[in-house]
């Protein structure tokens, strides 16, 4: 509450040096140290982004904050009904998973029966994926059951999804699979 709602007695008594303090009971401007309001707020002059957190399902709410397309911090958003501005160990972290210097930024590769990994461009990873699921696909492809229905089914290859992916990629792998005629399609959530 302001002092202009409080009673006028009660506003002369804030203004004495000893009894306002008291009055304040560690409250208001008299709470905050002169080097703390010199200091300002970590925040103050970024750009402040809402995100989600990238690792389980939960979906928690994350201000990202940069300079200059710069990232600076990652907090949780108090705004957020689902965290209310707290974040786990590994949400709090997330930072680290743009600005780790030990982070990957290649993708590597052991050839079989290899014992050195080798850089790929990522265009030549992926096509390597595709011919490999293409032959997954062909190789374990079943027209028929034990029983004679016709099934159009492969036993060649499965997805186990992981909790760190939102509904919506959950979604399209699992119309993907479908697609290519898998029906091992799993989630490490439900399992």
């Amino acid at each position: 509450m302001s002092e202009h709602h409080r009673p006028e007695a009660f506003a002369r008594l804030r203004r004495l040096p000893l009894v306002g303090r008291a009055a304040d009971w560690g409250l208001g401007p008299r709470a905050v140290s002169k080097h703390t309001l010199a200091a300002g707020a970590r925040v103050a002059g970024l750009d402040a982004t809402a995100s989600v957190c990238p690792y389980c399902a939960v979906g928690c709410s994350q201000l990202v904050y940069t300079r200059g397309g710069e990232l600076v911090d990652i907090e949780g958003n108090p705004r957020s009904p689902i965290n209310q501005g707290t974040l786990c160990p590994k949400g709090s972290a997330s930072r680290q998973l743009i600005q780790q210097p030990g982070r990957l930024t290649k993708v590597l590769y052991r050839r079989p029966g290899g014992t050195e990994w080798e850089e790929l461009d990522l265009e030549t990873a992926m096509d390597m994926i595709a011919e490999r699921v293409i032959a997954a696909r062909e190789a374990g492809w079943q027209e028929t059951d034990e029983a004679g229905r016709r099934v159009d089914r492969t036993m060649g290859f499965f997805s186990l999804g992981g909790a760190t992916i939102d509904n919506e990629e959950n979604y399209l792998i699992k119309k993907s699979f479908t697609a290519m005629g898998a029906v091992q399609i799993e989630n490490q959530a439900r399992i």
